[in-house]
């Protein structure tokens, strides 16, 4: 593996979000995987692709990232919620 794996939300929001959906849309079963010639950034997205094809095993850190990712974004929209006056 070329870059460390993405573990954290801090590491996450630290990525470019474009090169996470070149990875990402970039990969396709039976790639091999990038190579240091690409940004870590990059990697994440294609090792997200990967696993939603199930080429790679999903690792137990990916999906507490996942699940905190998730929690927070529900959080942020109770959040919004809470501040649009009802009528």
């Amino acid at each position: 593996m070329t870059h460390a794996p993405v573990t954290t939300l801090e590491e996450l929001d630290a990525l470019d979000e474009a090169e996470m959906v070149a990875g990402h849309l970039d990969a396709e079963r039976g790639d091999p995987e990038p190579g240091a010639n690409h940004t870590r950034a990059y990697h994440h997205g294609w090792r997200t692709s990967m696993m939603d094809f199930g080429e790679i095993e999903i690792p137990s850190e990916h999906w507490v990232l996942v699940q905190t990712w998730h929690s927070l974004g529900r959080a942020r929209q109770l959040a919004a919620r809470a501040k649009v006056p009802h009528t």
